[in-house]
């Protein structure tokens, strides 16, 4: 796995529910990677990024 494949049914479920909670949206093609990163973050508290 390189995290170039498009994020798991998982991801998007668990980052739907944490973008809802932090007002946010994000596209439906994000990579497994990207997905990771945007959950890492959101877990975090950490601010959107632009």
């Amino acid at each position: 796995m390189t995290g170039d494949e498009h994020m798991t049914q998982s991801q998007k479920s668990y980052l739907d529910t944490l973008a809802r909670e932090a007002d946010e949206e994000f596209p439906a093609t994000l990579t497994r990677a990207e997905a990771s990163e945007h959950i890492d973050r959101l877990q975090n508290g950490n601010p959107q990024i632009d």
